[in-house]
């Protein structure tokens, strides 16, 4: 960004000063000029005025726009230009998203617990400046999305087109979403590492306990951070029957929360529940103010002279008023 400052501003204004008492005094010695006086003006009327009387104002124009750009350049405007620096650490952020069939509960209405924690997840990514974050989906088995990244374009792309898991893969393996999720932090050189892992189950399946998977991450020096979305009671699960159609059964969640606990506390880190779509909203504002970038701002101001771009074209100006004044345009005394 760049702004014009002036330099020397009270030197223009003394400037323009002595221009002001220069220009009365010039006036004053041109009231007493020589004249002729002619009994009758008619014969000149019927003269075409010439050229030179059309541009009688032109020299006139000439100094005053030529003095003006003069007084500018005295004032010695200068073009400042600011930057800054940002110094920063960064955050590591993986997060970790529950794909498994149930999350297709309609709870969160108007739409299932999914889509409402796709469309959180991606105003936190929004909200983020100069960190890293990755994403990381789990069913019956966890896979990497999107590996750690700055181009928050492709990972909320990724993330867009994150679908639920298929029947043959569906389940819930938190311990292996975990674990997953850590291993993509493991080389992390961050000053801070953080998983987010948000589910609405228990682990029924995978090779990886997440209790174990947790004691991973917290030797990793991991913070954790569990949600588990779900209202409290019953919720409409949707069925698509191929004869009758969607229709919906009642479901009541079955979230671990005793586990979900155990996996945040080691680590630093802590347990959320989410019952609809205001409060995991809120879940995720309250992580973003736990979790943010110590940013260091320097600011320096560079500096470039303008001065020569009125000084020059206002000489030139005053040059070519004085060139009509001596040839051209000459007044006879």
């Amino acid at each position: 960004m760049s702004r014009i400052h002036f330099e020397n501003p009270w030197g223009a204004l003394a400037m323009l000063v002595v221009l002001l008492g220069v220009a009365l005094w010039i006036a004053r010695g041109r009231r007493r000029h020589a004249s002729l006086s002619f009994s009758d003006t008619r014969p000149f009327r019927a003269i075409p005025p010439g050229l030179g009387v059309r541009l009688r104002h032109l020299p006139t124009a000439l100094r005053l726009l030529g003095l003006a750009l003069l007084v500018v350049a005295f004032a010695r405007p200068q073009a400042l230009f600011q930057e800054e620096e940002v110094l920063t650490d960064g955050i590591d952020i993986m997060l970790a998203l529950d794909v498994s069939g149930s999350m297709r509960t309609e709870d969160f209405r108007p739409k299932n617990r999914l889509a409402v924690a796709k469309d959180v997840v991606a105003q936190f990514v929004h909200g983020r400046r100069n960190d890293r974050i990755g994403l990381v989906a789990f069913a019956a088995n966890a896979y990497t999305r999107c590996p750690l990244t700055l181009d928050y374009g492709v990972l909320l792309d990724l993330l867009d087109r994150t679908d639920f898991a298929t029947r043959e893969e569906d389940g819930t393996a938190i311990g292996m979403g975990l674990s997953t999720a850590a291993a993509r932090l493991k080389d992390s050189a961050a000053k801070s590492k953080v998983i987010i892992l948000l589910t609405d189950g228990r682990n029924n399946r995978g090779q990886i306990d997440p209790l174990t998977a947790a004691r991973v991450a917290q030797a990793l020096g991991i913070k954790v951070y569990t949600i588990g979305v779900g209202k409290e009671g019953e919720a409409p699960y949707p069925i698509d029957d191929p004869l009758m159609g969607r229709r919906y059964i009642m479901v009541t969640a079955d979230i671990d929360e005793e586990v979900l606990r155990g996996i945040a506390d080691p680590t630093g880190g802590r347990y959320f529940r989410a019952t609809d779509s205001k409060s995991l909203k809120g879940i995720f504002e309250r992580i973003d103010r736990l979790e943010r970038t110590e940013m260091q701002v320097r600011g320096y101001t560079r500096r470039a002279e303008r001065f020569a771009s009125f000084l020059y074209p206002g000489a030139i100006l005053i040059g070519i008023e004085l060139l009509l004044g001596a040839t051209f345009m000459r007044r006879l005394p």
